[in-house]
């Protein structure tokens, strides 16, 4: 019966039956047989390759970009058992502008995509495994499939400047624009979906600018908060459909609270100005708000200044030290972020200010004074060159007139004395009598 040195010999290569011997008398023989091991295996490893997937399909089920990924194994790798066949999934993701790469057992898989632009996803075998001695393997080849946009639709024609609004987190509007080539007949639509819809669904209620639709309110249509929502604008014209045009948001990223609607404004003992607000009652919690507050100021010396304080408190507190001093304020808030992504800033409050109008007025008198001089002194001006020249053209006119008139009556008496004299030298009662020149 042969040695297990012996078998092991007679399968190594001529260099190792030479490397052997020496490596035994050196003592290292125990480490060169774990590194020969080592190398027979991975050669047995190496003897197994895996093939990329068949059948790569993508479908669309008519969910706004919504798209099943499906595939098949390589029919090499059929009857293999002693593997686990994994797949790695790469597609391009259109709203975030790269690649999406994820590794799964399974042979479908859905994912969004904005169907204006190429839909592009491969696929990759992954072999891991007794068969490869516990190797990961990746076919070094890839199925690939890349879905062009629909061709349809006139040029140029889709919806602009689309967006969304979640006044108060309770009512969602989201309005667009329309391209300058988008013909005058054309009648837009709306549709959207989610994850809890079986299909999209067309907006509720149109919203309507000279009888155009600019928009959709979602009014007693509350959609999904913290869930992607996908839109479509489409349309038809008598000269053909127009482009589509897709777009994807989380509403509760487009939230814009309402102004704070009651400011308090008073002072203390210390002369501290103490300025504090409350937001309407809403679905929006205190803790998820911040604010700006716009003060405007206007010292004892009549210099002013502007100033915009953010705060995540909704109030604010001030020194002042001159009672001739005067102080406005207005604020706006919007969700932090640390309840959402992103927000809208609400519009500015009322102003308020200290000390009110009435005790300021004194102060304000002698610049309201020259303005008040300056605005009397060139109404007295216009006034009286209006007069003046009403007079000119009044005399100018009577003039004219008087002229006019004596130059129309003098004929009308020479005719009329030379008339009679003449009538009496043919009577022969008197000759030339009445005749004045």
């Amino acid at each position: 019966m042969r040695s297990p040195t012996r078998q092991t010999e007679n399968t190594l290569t001529p260099a190792l039956r030479y490397i052997l011997p020496m490596a035994n008398r050196s003592g290292g023989l125990p480490l060169l047989m774990l590194i020969f091991i080592t190398w027979r295996d991975s050669m047995r490893c190496c003897a197994v390759t895996a093939d990329p997937p068949e059948d790569l399909a993508i479908l669309d089920p008519g969910r706004l970009g919504r798209l099943e990924i499906t595939w098949s194994p390589p029919s090499s790798l059929i009857s293999i058992t002693k593997c686990l066949l994994q797949y790695q999934l790469e597609y391009f993701n259109t709203y975030k502008n790269r690649w999406e790469t994820l590794r799964t057992p399974g042979r479908t898989y859905s994912a969004q995509f904005d169907l204006s632009k190429d839909v592009q996803v491969r696929v990759s075998t992954i072999l891991n495994g007794e068969c490869t001695n516990n190797t990961v393997i990746k076919s070094k080849e890839y199925t690939e499939v890349v879905k062009k946009p629909p061709s349809t639709g006139i040029w140029d024609t889709e919806a602009k400047e689309f967006m969304c609004v979640y006044h108060n987190m309770e009512n969602l509007e989201c309005t667009w624009t329309r391209s300058l080539k988008t013909p005058a007949s054309s009648l837009q639509n709306l549709y959207f979906w989610h994850k809890s819809l079986e299909q999209a669904v067309e907006c509720p209620s149109y919203i309507l600018s000279d009888g155009v639709r600019t928009g959709c309110n979602f009014t007693g249509k509350p959609l999904p908060e913290f869930i992607d929502i996908y839109f479509c604008v489409n349309g038809s014209s008598s000269e053909g459909p127009l482009k589509q045009a897709f777009f994807s948001m989380q509403i509760q990223n487009q939230v814009k609270a309402s102004a704070p609607d009651k400011l308090y404004l008073q002072t203390s003992s210390d002369r501290q100005l103490e300025f504090y607000w409350t937001n309407p009652a809403g679905r929006l919690h205190v803790h998820c708000l911040e604010w700006e507050v716009r003060h405007h100021h206007v010292g004892a010396d009549g210099k002013i200044s502007l100033n915009h304080i953010h705060t995540k408190t909704p109030s604010l507190t001030l020194l002042f030290s001159d009672s001739n001093e005067r102080h406005c304020f207005q604020v706006r808030s919007r969700l932090n972020s640390y309840c959402v992504d992103k927000s809208f800033w609400s519009d500015w409050s009322h102003e308020t200010c200290h000390p009110v109008l009435e005790n300021v007025k004194a102060t304000l008198e002698p610049e309201l004074n020259f303005v008040s001089v300056y605005i009397y002194i060139a109404v007295a001006i216009i006034v009286t060159l209006v007069v003046l020249l009403s007079v000119w053209a009044t005399i100018n006119m009577r003039r004219a007139g008087l002229e006019k008139k004596v130059d129309s009556l003098l004929p009308k008496l020479l005719t009329k004395h030379f008339t009679q004299g003449v009538s009496k030298i043919y009577s022969g009662k008197k000759i030339w009598t009445d005749v004045t020149i």
